[in-house]
C-alpha cells in the first residue's frame, strides 16, 4: 500500500514539475502567446485547406483554356 501512495505522488509531483518547468521557462504571458498562436494557426490552415484544391482547380483550368 505505502508503495502505492509513493508511486502515486511522485507521478503527481512529476506532473506539477512539467507545468512548473513550462511556467518557469515562458512564463505565464508565453504560454498564453504560444496557445494564441496555435489557434490561430490551426483555424489558417482549416480554412485554408478548405479552399486549397478550388484556388488550384481554378488555376490549372484558366492555364488550360
Amino acid at each position: 500500500m505505502e508503495n502505492n501512495k509513493d508511486v502515486k505522488e511522485s507521478e503527481e509531483v512529476k506532473k506539477n514539475s512539467k507545468w512548473k518547468s513550462l511556467v518557469k521557462k515562458f512564463g505565464i504571458g508565453g504560454i498564453i502567446f504560444f496557445t494564441v498562436k496555435g489557434i490561430i494557426t490551426s483555424t489558417l490552415i482549416y480554412f485554408l485547406g478548405k479552399n486549397f484544391w478550388t484556388v488550384i482547380s481554378n488555376y490549372f483550368t484558366t492555364i488550360f483554356d
